[in-house]
């Protein structure tokens, strides 16, 4: 079956740290360009970090530039999104979502722009809620 799975959501404390995974079967990460998005309530889905295929370039969401860092590991096919000093404004649903490397022109035009349903595959989701 091919599909994205996230996990590592929960509830965090202010302050706090969580590690988001991203582990894809059925297919291989290595030529897809990964993007972490979120969703709060009542708020559109933010593209927040973004890694490439090839040369692993990045882009990192204002938001979240200095707290979050995303990082690939293509032996074990999972893609992680470390996220440091967490904020209530940071609970949301977190996504993430694959599209073929070649596809995109920047990780910032793909995090910012591209359609979501422009992207090849997609997971179901994990909730990070920071709160006290």
């Amino acid at each position: 079956q091919v599909q994205l799975v996230e996990s590592g959501g929960g509830l965090v404390q202010p302050g706090g740290s969580l590690r988001l995974s991203c582990a894809a079967s059925g297919f291989t990460l290595d030529y897809y360009a990964i993007g972490w998005f979120r969703q709060a309530p009542g708020k559109e889905r933010e593209g927040v970090s973004c890694i490439s295929s090839s040369d692993g370039s990045t882009y990192y969401a204002d938001s979240v530039k200095g707290r979050f860092t995303i990082s690939r590991d293509n032996a074990k096919n999972t893609v992680y999104l470390q996220m440091n000093s967490l904020k209530p404004e940071d609970t949301a649903v977190y996504y993430c979502a694959a599209v073929g490397g070649e596809r995109i022109t920047t990780v910032q035009a793909m995090c910012e722009t591209l359609p979501w349903d422009e992207y090849d595959y997609w997971g179901q989701g994990t909730q990070v809620t920071v709160s006290s």
